[in-house]
């Protein structure tokens, strides 16, 4: 295991579990701000806009400053937000201060895994990574409903405040890579137009790369599908089966479980080279969704919610390893995030707003889910069929001895 790779993941599974708490907090306030809860995936939307309005930026900030202090600074960004949050800024507005500490980190953090693992072993540390991240999910989301019951809830915020404080602690202990920063191309303020062209040849350049456009196009799926079944779960468990909120929560935290199976099992079993074999996991989700859209009853729906949460586990760790193999080999690491974090947000945004225009004109739960679940599998057959006819052009496997790591 690389040195301070431990610490690393505390520090990223104690920022995540605070993002996931804060947000189920929040759709508990919206009563009490006197908003309506078709404002719920705005607050998501809000928080993901830096990610795609300043994708440019935030890539050549993380390679220009060692990214474990890059990642301590966001975590103290999002404490900013929140506490600008307490003292009664928008809710939308302090979602999207925290949202661009989120956007700073992400390729920080991301970027720092590809610079502590070797190629051969990116898989295994996304494995690690993700498995994380989904554990941060599935406690956070849980966390979040505990503390939104009524005893609870003035206690909720300066909670979530401690968790970001801690976070940035966290980062204190992440070593620097020994990789060299790369200096920026003028001060910020007249450098713009720069990053953007910048930022545009790095785009073309690992969509037009045949590896890096699949594994992009599949993260880019599963990250819009995913922001927008977090809510259709929480909608689908109070109308459906009649649950209130703190209870719907941990619905929620049972896909993130599957996550962690189908994400674990990937890092343990798929090797780089054959990272486009699990496309057909975005399929078997995407129609998994109008089947739990059709169920009334919590013992059905726990076992196919962990069915869900596996196939998008499985499907996003090897393709994360591809996507960040691709990118390492043609940009650097902070610029090739970016430009990953570009594309999933926007795809975020986009679903979300779509849901959220749906959930505003009243659209019935039902046909909503199905409809989003075959979009998801029509567009993961597209991939599926890509990947067929890109066979043969992908990295080599490590080479012969070495052993995957765990």
């Amino acid at each position: 295991m690389p040195r301070g790779f431990f610490w690393l993941l505390s520090a990223q599974f104690v920022s995540g579990l605070a993002d996931n708490a804060l947000l189920i907090v929040a759709i508990a306030h919206l009563p009490g701000w006197g908003l309506p809860a078709w404002v719920a995936p705005l607050l998501k939307l809000s928080f993901t806009l830096a990610y795609v309005g300043l994708a440019p930026l935030v890539g050549a900030l993380a390679d220009a400053a060692p990214k474990a202090r890059v990642m301590m600074a966001s975590n103290a960004l999002k404490a900013a937000g929140l506490v600008a949050l307490m003292a009664g800024l928008h809710p939308l507005a302090a979602f999207a201060v925290i949202g661009l500490g989120a956007a700073v980190y992400a390729p920080a953090k991301y970027g720092l895994v590809t610079e502590l693992a070797p190629s051969a072993r990116l898989v295994a540390a996304n494995g690690w990574l993700e498995v994380t991240m989904v554990g941060a999910i599935l406690l956070g989301t849980v966390a979040g409903g505990g503390l939104s019951v009524p005893g609870w809830l003035p206690l909720a915020m300066p909670a979530v405040l401690a968790l970001y404080t801690l976070a940035a602690m966290l980062n204190l202990g992440v070593p620097a890579s020994g990789r060299a920063v790369v200096l920026l191309p003028a001060p910020l303020h007249a450098a713009p137009r720069r990053l953007w062209r910048q930022f545009g040849v790095a785009q073309r350049t690992l969509w037009r790369d045949r590896e890096g456009a699949l594994s992009l196009a599949a993260t880019t799926l599963f990250w819009g599908a995913g922001a927008t079944m977090q809510f259709a779960v929480l909608r689908w468990a109070t109308e459906r089966l009649g649950l209130s909120l703190d209870r719907a929560a941990l619905l929620q935290a049972v896909v993130a479980v599957g996550v962690v199976v189908g994400a674990a099992a990937a890092g343990r079993w798929v090797p780089l080279h054959a990272a486009r074999r699990v496309l057909p996991c975005g399929v078997a989700l995407g129609l998994l969704v109008p089947v739990v859209a059709l169920v009334d009853s919590v013992a059905l729906a726990v076992p196919l919610l962990v069915a869900v949460g596996a196939m998008g586990g499985a499907l996003v760790v090897p393709m994360n390893a591809l996507l960040q193999h691709r990118g390492v080999q043609l940009l650097s690491p902070g610029r090739s995030i970016a430009v990953q974090n570009f594309n999933e947000n926007a795809s975020v945004l986009v679903m979300l707003a779509v849901y959220a225009a749906l959930g505003a004109l009243q659209v019935p739960l039902l046909p909503l889910m199905a409809g989003f679940g075959l979009v998801v599998a029509a567009a993961s057959a597209v991939l599926v069929s890509w990947s067929a006819g890109a066979a043969g052009s992908g990295p080599r496997p490590a080479a012969a001895g070495r052993r995957p790591w765990r």
